[in-house]
C-alpha cells in the first residue's frame, strides 16, 4: 500500500508523502497544496479502496465456492455483474439519472440497483417450492440472468454513440480511479461487517465442505445458512461492483491459491484470502497506473492478465495432485 501511494505519473518522493499525510493530521508543516491533493485525496483513497475491494472480492469468492461446491464459482456467478452493467450502461448511454444524482454518483447508484435486481431475479428463479436454494439451480439461474443482462447491455451499447460506448467499456473493465474519501465509509462498513460475519461462520462453512447431509448431521440449518450467506456476500459484491466496475479473477484465483498454502479449514483460510485479495488488487492497480507511460489501463485487464495464467497453473497443480 505504501508503494501504491508512491506510484503515479507525478514524481513525489517518500519524504513528501510522509509530510503530506502528517500535515493532514496536524503534524509538521506539510507540503504544498498540489502535492497534498495528489497524495491525500487521489492516491491514498485509491490504495485503501483497492485493498478493501480486493479483500472483499476474494472473501466473497471463497464463500461462494464453499457453499456451491463449485471450484469455478466467483463473486459474479449469480449474475450480479451483468445486472450492474445494465444499470451503469443505461445511465451512460441514455443519460438518465437515479434519485436525482448526476455523473459518477448516478452510475454507481444505477449499477447497485441493477445488481440487486439481478440478484432478486436469480433467487426467484432458483428457489424451490419448499423455499430451498439448491446450488445447481442457483448457478443455472445466475447464468441465465447473466446472459439476459449481457444481451440488454449490448442493445443499449449498439444504440449509443461512440463516446458513450467507450465509457461503458472502461466501466465494465473495472477501475479504482473514482475512489474518494467521501464514498469510502460505505465500502469499509459493508466489507468489514461481511468479513466479521463470514469469519464467525468458519465452522459452518467447514461443514458444507463435506456436503449438505454432513452439514445437517452436524446441526447446521442448511436452508437458513444458505439464504443468509448468499444474501450477505451478494449485497457486498453489489456494493463493490457499483464503486469499481467489474474486476475479474480476484474472487476466483485467490481462494484456490490460499487453499494451497493453508488448507481448506476456513478459520485459517479466510484471513489469508482477505490479505491475498487486498495484495493482488493493490499491486494490479499499481501496474495499471504505471506500466504504460502517460496512460492508465483498466485494472480489470491487469487482473485478467495475472489471473488467467495463475489459474491455469493452479489447475495443473490440482490435476497433478489428484
Amino acid at each position: 500500500m505504501a508503494v501504491g501511494v508512491l506510484a503515479g505519473s507525478a514524481d513525489i518522493g517518500f519524504g513528501d508523502v510522509l509530510r503530506a499525510v502528517a500535515g493532514q493530521v496536524g503534524i509538521g508543516s506539510g507540503v504544498d497544496a498540489s502535492t497534498a491533493y495528489i497524495v491525500v485525496d487521489l492516491r491514498l483513497p485509491r490504495v485503501v479502496e483497492g485493498a478493501v475491494i480486493g479483500a472483499g472480492l476474494a472473501l466473497c469468492g471463497s464463500v461462494l465456492q464453499s457453499l456451491t461446491g463449485n471450484v469455478l464459482a466467483d463473486p459474479y456467478i449469480l449474475g450480479l455483474a451483468s445486472g450492474a452493467s445494465v444499470g451503469a450502461t443505461a445511465v451512460i448511454t441514455l443519460g438518465v439519472s437515479v434519485a436525482g444524482l448526476a455523473g459518477t454518483a448516478s452510475v454507481t447508484a444505477a449499477a447497485f440497483l441493477g445488481a440487486v435486481v439481478a440478484l432478486l431475479l436469480v433467487f426467484a428463479i432458483a428457489t424451490t417450492r419448499s423455499g430451498a436454494l439448491l446450488p445447481s439451480r442457483l448457478i443455472l439461474a445466475g447464468v441465465a440472468v447473466a446472459q439476459a443482462g449481457s444481451a440488454l447491455s449490448a442493445i443499449l451499447i449498439l444504440r449509443a454513440d461512440v463516446g458513450a460506448a467507450d465509457r461503458v467499456m472502461r466501466w465494465t473493465l473495472g477501475s479504482l480511479a473514482g475512489a474518494r474519501w467521501s464514498t469510502m465509509p460505505v465500502i469499509l462498513v459493508v466489507v468489514g461487517v461481511v468479513a466479521v460475519g463470514v469469519l464467525a461462520s468458519s465452522r459452518t462453512l467447514d461443514a458444507f465442505a463435506f456436503g449438505e447431509r454432513s452439514a445437517m448431521s452436524l446441526g447446521v440449518n442448511v436452508a437458513a445458512t444458505r439464504w443468509a450467506l448468499y444474501g450477505t456476500v451478494s449485497i457486498c459484491t453489489a456494493v463493490m461492483v457499483a464503486h469499481s466496475g467489474i474486476i475479474g479473477f480476484v474472487g476466483l484465483v485467490v481462494p484456490h491459491a490460499a487453499r494451497m498454502i493453508v488448507g481448506p479449514m476456513h478459520a485459517r483460510l479466510l484471513p489469508i484470502v482477505v490479505l491475498a485479495g487486498a495484495l493482488l488488487l493493490v499491486w494490479s492497480d499499481v501496474i495499471a497506473r504505471t506500466v504504460v507511460d502517460q496512460q492508465e489501463l483498466p485494472v480489470g485487464l491487469v487482473t485478467a492478465v495475472i489471473g488467467v495464467p495463475a489459474f491455469v497453473w493452479l489447475l495443473r497443480r490440482r490435476g497433478g495432485d489428484t
